[in-house]
């Protein structure tokens, strides 16, 4: 005996919105050397039929920072005047294994109506400029050319295009963003999380003249509004099918203490 929603998972199309993990893809300058994946044991090394049988196995050692490839950002991640969300200090939580507080397994699994803005396809572009700052304006305008809407809950993702740049580290570091209004209109909006296609929702190296802060969003969204971000992520095949509303599922790692996790994001319609 199946359920309704079992039959509706059955039915729908997965689009998987995690790029690809490697050594060498691009990775934000302060979270190098990224990622390293080794083939620690080879089924050759403990090949001894006559012993053992035929079975062998292989494992690999895996040295990663928490924020390469496609990650959320948990709410330790970033501070504003060394006060985290909720007014939690950092002197009070920070350890060498990591934060007693906000970490990211206190990360709700992320499952729940989710909506791609296609900034990119709106204004008629496979991928928008270098380093252009997507306006709240614009993001209300491709939102009504689409014909929806935010709202209190949803997780929104926004689409540069810079995701096919994903092997080209150096024009990936200049990807678009999100400007100042267009972080505001999404916590207006009371989104849970917000993602894009490139290496941190903000315009890298944007500053912003009322704050004194550098990418805007990590100083506002995560210690201010308690709101996730969630960054490298590939909208390409969700912008393809016009799909912009649909079942969004992002569950992090349980990492205890940590300021991120990898995420296997995935849009269900």
């Amino acid at each position: 005996m199946t359920t309704p929603l079992a039959d509706a998972l059955r039915s729908a199309r997965v689009f998987d919105l995690e790029q690809p993990r490697f050594h060498g893809m691009p990775v934000y300058p302060t979270h190098k050397p990224g990622y390293f994946y080794a083939l620690h044991r080879r089924h050759r090394d403990g090949y001894n039929p006559e012993q053992t049988g035929p079975r062998t196995s292989a494992a690999g050692m895996l040295t990663m920072m928490e924020h390469a490839g496609t990650h959320i950002d948990a709410l330790c991640h970033q501070a504003c005047g060394l006060r985290m969300f909720g007014d939690v200090a950092v002197d009070e939580t920070e350890t060498p294994a990591g934060f007693t507080k906000l970490g990211v397994e206190t990360v709700p699994p992320l499952l729940g109506r989710g909506v791609l803005l296609d900034v990119a396809g709106w204004k008629g572009q496979a991928v928008l400029p270098p380093k252009y700052s997507i306006t709240a304006d614009e993001l209300q305008a491709c939102a009504a050319a689409q014909k929806v809407a935010v709202h209190k809950g949803d997780v929104l993702l926004v689409r540069t295009g810079f995701a096919t740049l994903w092997r080209d580290e150096a024009a990936y570091l200049q990807a678009a963003g999100v400007h100042k209004s267009g972080t505001l209109w999404a916590a207006d909006r009371g989104a849970t999380a917000v993602g894009a296609d490139n290496m941190s929702w903000d315009v890298p190296g944007e500053f912003d003249p009322d704050s004194g802060a550098l990418l805007f969003a990590h100083y506002y969204l995560l210690p201010q509004k308690g709101i996730y971000i969630i960054e490298n992520l590939n909208l390409e095949e969700l912008a393809k099918a016009r799909c912009h509303t649909f079942a969004f599922v992002g569950i992090p790692l349980k990492l205890n203490g940590a300021t991120g996790s990898p995420l296997r994001p995935l849009a269900l319609a």
